[in-house]
C-alpha cells in the first residue's frame, strides 16, 4: 500500500493515504526509498522518522507501507561485524565509496558464506520455542547456537548438516522450515522463561568499581561524566576485562573522530581469554553525531535486540551505550518538530519511559528451552551531561533507573586520577556481600565498609588541611589521613596500561585491602611521624601477580608487624 508526502520538517515526514498502516510500520520514502518508521498516526494522516537525510524529499513523493515494523536480522555473522543504527553492514557498504549513499542496502547478514552446521537433534525429537536445533562455530571465541524461534513447536522432521548457508533450511519442524537467520522486532523483548534475582556480581577487574560499587550481573549502570574524564576509556577497559561472552558496542551519536577512534582502536584490543582480536566477540554499531537523529533511536533498540539473542543463547552480555544523551538530544528534536510540548529543559515529557524501556530490558534469565541455559544482559550507559552537571534531565532520570551510579569527577581526571569514579559520589543498589562473603572472604563485606567510612572522613579533613594546614590535626587524625591517602592512591588509583594493573582479580583486590588496613592497626598503634620503611611496599601492592597476591599481602602484613 503506497500514499504521498504532504508535509517535510528535517528528519519528520507525513503522509496520507498509506491505508491499513500501523504503528511502528516501516515505510520507503520517494525515489531513492529511504528508510523510515511510523510514530503518530493523526486520522488519515501518518507522521514519519526518517533514517536518513531528507534533503530534496518534495511534497507529492511517493511512501511505500512495507507491513513489517523495524527488525534486527539475527544469525550467525554478527560477531565482528559494524552497524549503523538500522544495522546495515557498514564494511560492505564502504565497498560503495567512503560516504553512505542515500536509501544505500545490503543484508546485515551475508548470504554468502558458508557455516558447518552440527545438528542437535535428530528426525522424531519434539521440539519447542528455544531449543538448541544445532551449532555454528561463529568465531574461535564463541559458539552459536541455533535455536528454535519463538512460536514454533513440533516435531523434527528432516535434519540438515554439513556447509550451509544462514538462509538455508537446517531442520524441519513440521510445516516450518527453520532457516539461521531469523529476525525480531527491535521495539519487542525476547522471551524468556523466568527472570532472576540479581545476586550475583558482574566482575570487572576494577578496584573501584567491584570493591566499593559493584555491578550485578544482569544490572544496569549509568556513568555521567563531563568532556575527558574517561569516560571511553573506562568503556574500552570494560569490553577487554569484564566477565562477558559478548560485548554490544553502541555509539549512540558520537562525535565523529570519536567513533572513529573507536574503531580504529578496539579491533586492535587483544582478548584477554583467547589471545585472539576482541572483535572475535564484539558487535560495534557505529551512529556519530553528523548522522540523522532519527537513526540513534533506533541504534539503542538494534542493539539491545542483539544483546537479547545471545542472552538467550545461554551467554553473558555486556551492552556499552556511549552515550544516551545523544539518544536524549535525538527525542527532543524529533518532539520539537512534532510541535510536542516541551518538559524540562526541553525534553519531551516521554523520555524517563523511552529510558525506563531501554533500562529494564537488562536482567539475568532462565532461557526458553532446552537445554537448560542461563543468560544475562548488563547495560552501562554513558551520560555526557553538558559542563558535567549532574543535575540535568538525562542524568537525573537515568540514575533513577539504573541500579548503579558511577559518577565520573573533572577533578579528579585533571588529577590524573583513573579511573575518575568519585568514591563519594557514586553509590550501587545491589546487596551482593553474600556472594563474596562465600567466594572470596568472610570478612569481604566488613572491609569494603571499613574503605568507604575511612574515605568519607578523609574528606572531610582534606578540608581542614586546606584550610589549617596538616598541624591541625590531632595524632589520630593524621593517621586516618595517611591510610585515606593510600586507599585512594594505592587502592583505587589503576593503570589501564600496566600489564598487572589492568584486571585484577577480586582476591587480588581483597588482599591488597586487607594489607593497608592492617596498615592502619599499626600506625594507631605506633603513631609514627614518618611511615617506616615497610609502608612504602604498599604503593607497589598493584604490582603484584594476581596468583601470588595472598602469599605477598601476608609477607608484606609480617614485615609490618
Amino acid at each position: 500500500m503506497s500514499g504521498r508526502l504532504v508535509r517535510i520538517s528535517g528528519p519528520v515526514a507525513v503522509a496520507e493515504g498509506l491505508d491499513g498502516v500501523r504503528l511502528y510500520d516501516m515505510v520507503r520514502v520517494g525515489e531513492q526509498r529511504l528508510l523510515g518508521e511510523v510514530i503518530r498516526l493523526e486520522g488519515d494522516e501518518a507522521v514519519v522518522q526518517v533514517y536518513e537525510e531528507t534533503t530534496g524529499l518534495r511534497v507529492g513523493a511517493r511512501v511505500e507501507n512495507t507491513g513489517q515494523p523495524l527488525q534486527a536480522e539475527l544469525g550467525p555473522g554478527l560477531l565482528g561485524n559494524i552497524f549503523d543504527g538500522v544495522q546495515r553492514p557498514l564494511t560492505t557498504l564502504a565497498k560503495q565509496g567512503h560516504f553512505l549513499q542515500r536509501g544505500a542496502e545490503a543484508p546485515a547478514l551475508d548470504r554468502e558464506r558458508r557455516w558447518h552446521f552440527r545438528a542437535s537433534v535428530r528426525q522424531g525429537d519434539p521440539v519447542s520455542a528455544g531449543d538448541e536445533l544445532g551449532t555454528v562455530q561463529e568465531t574461535q571465541a564463541l559458539l552459536h547456537r541455533i535455536l528454535v524461534p519463538p512460536g514454533v513447536q513440533g516435531t523434527v522432521t528432516d535434519v540438515r548438516e554439513g556447509e550451509v548457508q544462514v538462509d538455508d533450511p537446517v531442520v524441519r519442524v513440521d510445516d516450518h522450515a527453520i532457516r539461521m537467520l531469523q529476525s525480531w522486532p527491535v521495539r519487542q523483548r525476547r522471551p524468556v522463561a523466568h527472570r532472576l534475582d540479581a545476586t550475583e556480581p558482574f566482575i570487572t577487574g576494577q578496584r573501584v568499581i567491584d570493591t566499593l560499587y559493584p555491578l550485578a550481573r544482569g544490572g544496569s549502570v549509568t556513568i555521567p561524566g563531563g568532556f575527558g574524564t574517561g569516560k571511553t576509556v573506562e568503556e574500552q577497559a570494560l569490553a577487554r576485562w569484564a566477565d562477558a561472552d559478548v560485548i554490544v558496542y553502541i555509539g549512540c551519536g558520537e562525535r565523529g573522530n570519536e567513533m572513529a577512534e573507536v574503531l580504529e582502536q578496539l579491533p586492535a584490543l587483544v582478548d584477554p581469554r583467547s589471545g585472539a582480536s576482541l572483535m572475535e566477540r564484539t558487535i560495534l554499531i557505529a551512529n556519530t553525531s553528523n548522522m540523522p537523529v532519527a537513526a540513534r533511536e533506533a541504534s539503542i533498540y538494534t542493539g539491545i535486540t542483539l544483546a537479547e539473542y545471545y542472552r538467550d543463547q545461554g551467554y553473558d552480555v555486556l551492552l556499552l551505550a556511549d552515550s544516551t544523551s545523544r539518544w536524549g538530544e535525538a527525542l527532543r528534536e524529533v518532539s520539537s518538530r512534532l510541535e510536542e510540548m516541551p518538559a524540562e529543559e526541553g525534553y519531551p515529557a516521554y523520555l524517563p519511559s523511552r529510558l525506563a524501556e531501554f533500562y529494564e530490558r537488562a536482567g539475568a534469565v532462565r532461557c526458553a528451552g532446552r537445554p537448560e541455559r542461563r543468560g544475562s544482559v548488563s547495560i552501562v550507559g554513558a551520560v555526557s551531561p553538558p559542563g558535567g552537571d549532574f543535575s540535568e534531565p538525562m542524568t537525573q532520570y537515568s540514575l533513577r533507573l539504573a541500579g548503579t551510579f558511577w559518577a565520573l569527577d573533572t577533578t579528579l581526571a585533571r588529577r590524573r586520577h583513573f579511573p575518575a569514579i568519585h568514591w563519594n559520589r557514586s553509590y550501587s543498589l545491589y546487596r551482593l556481600g553474600d556472594w563474596f562473603r562465600r567466594t572470596i572472604h568472610e570478612d569481604w563485606e566488613e572491609q569494603r565498609m571499613w574503605a568507604q567510612r575511612v574515605l568519607v572522613e578523609e574528606e572531610e579533613l582534606q578540608r581542614v588541611v586546606q584550610l589549617l594546614g596538616p598541624d591541625a590535626l590531632a595524632p589520630e587524625e593524621r593517621v586516618l589521613f595517611q591510610v585515606g591517602r593510600m586507599i585512594r592512591e594505592d587502592f583505587l588509583q589503576q593503570s589501564a596500561f600496566d600489564e598487572e594493573d589492568a584486571y585484577c582479580p577480586p582476591a587480588k583486590q581483597y588482599w591488597m585491602l586487607r594489607v593497608i588496613r592492617h596498615a592502619n592497626a599499626v600506625l594507631a598503634e605506633r603513631q609514627p611521624e614518618q611511615l617506616p620503611e615497610e609502608f612504602l611496599a604498599i604503593g607497589r601492592m598493584r604490582e603484584w601477580p594476581a596468583a601470588k597476591a595472598e602469599q605477598c599481602a601476608r609477607s608484606l602484613m609480617e614485615a609490618l608487624g
